[in-house]
């Protein structure tokens, strides 16, 4: 075992308030082999307490978490100075690991070789964990296969489950997610300024990737060349065709204790709480938080919460709340006994509630100007909450606005948005979201979706949200035709994607019959 790099053992020295006082220091070793069931080499860092007492190991896997900065800190050095042997472990094909990388394809596998070596370390104590942000959380689950008897508990952060809806939910390729996250996934043995350097070849080539056609030529200026993996995402809306791959049943019947965690903004917050309730059914030991936090900022300034939840989980210590969550508007933690809480259903709308009147309203979508998107679920700098003034400004975003409440009005679990509407193209993209208008009008968004449609009753699921609106402030409902490039825009032809380079603009007529539902909370059951 070696001293940490000098980077590591200056950021152990750097005063945080955030961090907990160290139990031991931290040694290092890199790049050991592990031999996979087929001979393959998964390369693996190892940080162990410095200690001759036995301490449990945390296995962590993924395509670029050994590779350097912030996971070889976040979780290789503050975990194990906290009494634990850590693993970080690239996967095949990726980090220096030996052999082809296959999205998600041989993590089952490779994580059951990877625990099989440990057996075989002097010092493993026969008490493993798990614990991962996004892919490390999938990583995690597909353990569930063939669950180790060593192990002892997992923690999933930000997660996902059903592949399938990660990249086409709402019968729309999520282009965003797919693009950031190859640019981490593609960059075979890379370390910490090759990722820098692909995340900037990337957002400097953003604007031209997603604005040229045809998409499978413009996206590799941001990729750094052709990207089997990518081309299959975007090729295969089918649900069929990603069966293999999806955990979505798995992940609700993992044999051990749990912790998860997402934010409100993250990408698949509603998979992380189906996720939750199915284990709840399940009579399983879980718990939940979620925090006011984006994809990225749950490992950042989400850590002071997402990390004592962690290492209550690793330490085999009861959860301090069943479920923990942030309340917009109010900026306040509540400890609840289940998700949701008791909710009665409103229905808004658009008409009467919304102040729209009676007829129908239409807003024009050119996929040659596409509307973009703004805040919410996003990666790029304008993720999470933010006044949506700069997206309400646009003549195709239609705003249903009630008038000021006269009592305070607090939500708590899932939104949706039922829409009476037709479209003049082949298809169509509705995009809906719900904001919170303060006196000054400043219009803050709490949850959004989008579906796609050909006409009549389309329904929205904007996800799950946990806010407060204050009296005074006023509900208001965006509808838009989509959220360009977090969505991949509609062309309007029908055609598949990846080849297409005709447009077609659409006008899409929504009803006023239409309505927005709310899950409606007392204070007192909140």
């Amino acid at each position: 075992m070696r001293k940490l790099p000098l980077l590591l053992r200056a950021l152990r020295r750097r005063p945080r308030k955030d961090r907990l006082s160290a139990r031991y220091d931290v040694r290092r070793e890199a790049a050991l082999p592990v031999p996979a069931a087929d001979g393959v080499i998964l390369r693996t860092d190892h940080y162990a307490p410095v200690t001759a007492e036995p301490c449990p190991t945390v296995l962590i896997r993924a395509p670029y978490v050994r590779s350097g900065f912030p996971f070889n800190y976040l979780y290789g050095v503050l975990v194990a100075e906290q009494g634990f042997h850590v693993i970080l472990q690239s996967s095949r094909g990726t980090g220096g690991s030996e052999g082809v990388y296959r999205w998600v394809r041989d993590e089952a596998a490779d994580g059951q070789a990877t625990v099989r070596w440990l057996r075989d370390q002097p010092w493993f104590t026969g008490d493993l964990y798990t614990l991962g942000a996004s892919y490390m959380a999938y990583t995690q689950a597909v353990l569930a296969h063939d669950p180790p008897p060593e192990w002892r508990g997992a923690v999933l952060q930000v997660g996902f489950n059903d592949t399938h809806r990660f990249f086409w939910g709402g019968g729309v390729f999520h282009l965003e997610r797919a693009l950031i996250g190859g640019a981490l996934l593609f960059l075979d043995n890379a370390r910490t300024r090759d990722y820098f350097r692909g995340t900037l070849r990337l957002m400097r080539n953003l604007k031209r990737i997603t604005h040229d056609v045809p998409l499978l030529d413009a996206y590799q200026r941001g990729l750094g060349g052709h990207r089997p993996v990518f081309e299959e995402w975007l090729a295969h809306p089918e649900a069929e065709h990603w069966a293999d791959t999806d955990v979505a049943g798995l992940v609700t019947k993992l044999p051990v204790p749990v912790s998860l965690c997402t934010g409100w903004w993250d990408l698949e917050p509603a998979q992380i709480i189906e996720q939750y309730t199915g284990l709840r059914a399940a009579g399983a030991d879980v718990d939940l938080l979620i925090g006011p936090w984006t994809h990225t900022s749950a490992l950042d300034k989400g850590w002071t919460e997402t990390f004592p939840q962690a290492l209550r989980r690793l330490r085999g210590e009861p959860a301090a709340y069943r479920v923990r969550v942030h309340v917009g508007g109010v900026d306040e933690w509540r400890d609840l006994p289940d998700w949701p809480p008791p909710q009665a259903t409103r229905d808004l709308s658009l008409a009467e509630d919304l102040s729209a009147g009676p007829g129908a309203s239409t807003f024009h979508y050119d996929p040659a100007d596409p509307t973009p998107s703004y805040a919410g679920a996003l990666q790029s700098p304008t993720q999470g909450q933010r006044d949506n003034a700069p997206l309400e400004k646009r003549a195709d975003v239609l705003l249903f606005t009630s008038e000021p409440l006269t009592a305070p009005l607090e939500i708590m679990g899932s939104v949706r948005a039922t829409f009476d509407a037709t479209t003049t193209a082949a298809s169509g993209d509705v995009f809906a979201r719900l904001c919170d208008v303060d006196p000054s009008g400043r219009s803050i968004n709490i949850c959004d979706g989008l579906t796609r449609m050909s006409g009549g009753r389309t329904v929205v699921e904007l996800g799950p949200a946990a806010h407060h609106f204050k009296a005074g402030h006023r509900v208001r409902l965006q509808v838009s035709g989509g959220a360009h490039p977090r969505f991949l825009r509609n062309y309007g032809t029908g055609e598949p994607p990846g080849r297409a380079t005709r447009m077609v603009a659409t006008d899409t007529t929504i009803q006023h019959s239409s309505v927005l539902t709310l899950p409606v909370v007392a204070r007192g059951d909140s």
